[in-house]
């Protein structure tokens, strides 16, 4: 886990299991709550936590991706396209970013 942090890829890997919580946090619990129960205080508490991460992915994809020379059209739209799907950052992390 220590070794994560040393390299870029690792953060951008640390970094997508945040947003990927964050997102799902978002639409299973605190979406729910507010229209189900009329309670946005935790939608209110994650937004700005999950946008931050968000905005830091996106980022540090595109860092990552010009650095290690990624194509666009292989690679990089497969990451960026993985944090707006439920579960998406899980899955290209196990399939993409893992292997790197």
């Amino acid at each position: 886990m220590i070794n994560l942090f040393r390299t870029k890829i690792g953060r951008l890997r640390i970094i997508a299991i945040l947003e990927g919580i964050s997102l799902l946090t978002l639409v299973f619990i605190a979406v729910p709550l507010k229209y189900g129960f009329d309670n946005p205080a935790f939608v209110k508490m994650m937004g700005p936590i999950h946008g931050s991460l968000f905005l830091l992915f996106l980022f540090n994809t595109l860092s990552v991706g010009v650095e290690q020379n990624w194509k666009f059209k292989e690679t990089t739209w497969k990451v960026l396209l993985a944090c707006i799907i439920p579960f998406g950052t899980f899955y290209i992390d196990k399939k993409i970013l893992s292997k790197l």
